[in-house]
């Protein structure tokens, strides 16, 4: 059966499934997951940086329920994923040569390229413009679901929008139970990091979102790679304008941890942090520090991530 065009109907039960390694198990969770995306549902699978919400990519009706689900602005670009290099033709009108480039060298991988894209790959899942964001995931639980779906799907992070991207099935199922059909459970995602994107479609290359995959990596295969203003600027694209690249218009990020700062002499800033710390403690608050090597050891907290020296 189908589904309407908004999220599930409420109550709707999410089903979380754990690939074992058993082969025929997890065949049958593929195509579970395969048949669920090719009639119109939703996934969680994991990929290589986060986890990712799949949903058909050429199917618009899809497209709007990932929005839903997510609570995303509909302007907001989703990443279409495949899982051979030749299903690239399907949806984009041209390859330019620096897409084989990157493509030898980075694909399967954590890198995203916009291209120009073709009629089959509908507006709703482009956010309205005449690009389309394309990945190659190295992860193969990623991949077998690809296939199985039918060779095409639109798969942002798997997080509600503003929320930390998901890095873990447990992660997804607190933003994403009763909202989606399936989540797949794989561990933990090894890079935890989202996938760098670029710009094709210009004379020159262009950097629209940091990932993985470094500026200094994109040169040294490409030559010249220009940067999108609203990172060198270090600030949001304008609001007037489409964003080409998820992340460039919208908050990307709102952890619900707080931050704090702490200045001054050394042993004044550990007695200040041991102290918040008890404080925050003693609310039944957990805590984390990020300190230098040489005070690192001198923390009581949680977690203590050292960061090398100053």
């Amino acid at each position: 059966m189908g589904y309407d065009n908004d999220i599930l109907s409420a109550g709707t039960v999410t089903k979380v499934v754990k690939v074992t390694g058993d082969a025929a198990a997890d065949a049958a969770i593929m195509e579970e997951a395969g048949e669920i995306l090719r009639r119109g549902g939703l996934v969680a699978i994991p990929t290589e940086t986060v986890y990712g919400l799949a949903g058909n990519a050429l199917d618009p009706a899809s497209s709007k329920r990932i929005y839903a689900a997510k609570g995303r602005p509909s302007d907001n670009p989703l990443i279409v994923h495949i899982a051979r290099m030749e299903d690239l033709d399907l949806i984009v009108r041209s390859v330019p040569e620096g897409v084989y480039k990157l493509a030898e060298r980075y694909w399967p991988g954590p890198l995203t390229m916009i291209l120009e894209k073709s009629e089959a790959v509908p507006y709703e899942t482009t956010g309205g413009l005449d690009t389309v964001a394309v990945r190659f995931p190295s992860d193969p639980i990623a991949r077998e679901v690809i296939r199985a779906a039918g060779g095409y799907i639109a798969a942002p992070s798997a997080n509600r929008s503003g929320r930390p991207s998901c890095t873990t099935a447990s992660h997804c199922l607190e933003d994403l139970d009763g909202r989606i059909d399936m989540i797949i459970d794989g561990g933990e995602v090894c890079i935890g990091l989202e996938s760098t994107i670029v710009d094709m479609t210009g004379d020159v290359p262009c950097l629209l979102r940091p990932g993985y995959i470094s500026l200094e990596d994109l040169r040294d295969t490409l030559g010249r790679v220009d940067v999108d203003p609203a990172i060198a600027a270090g600030c949001e694209a304008d609001a007037d304008t489409p964003p080409k690249a998820p992340g460039m218009k919208y908050r990307h990020y709102a952890p619900k941890g707080e931050l704090t700062l702490v200045r001054g002499k050394a042993d004044d800033v550990v007695a200040g942090i041991n102290s918040f710390v008890k404080q925050m403690s003693e609310k039944g608050k957990r805590t984390a520090v990020i300190a230098s090597t040489d005070n690192a050891a001198r923390y009581s907290c949680d977690t203590v991530m050292d960061i090398g020296t100053c």
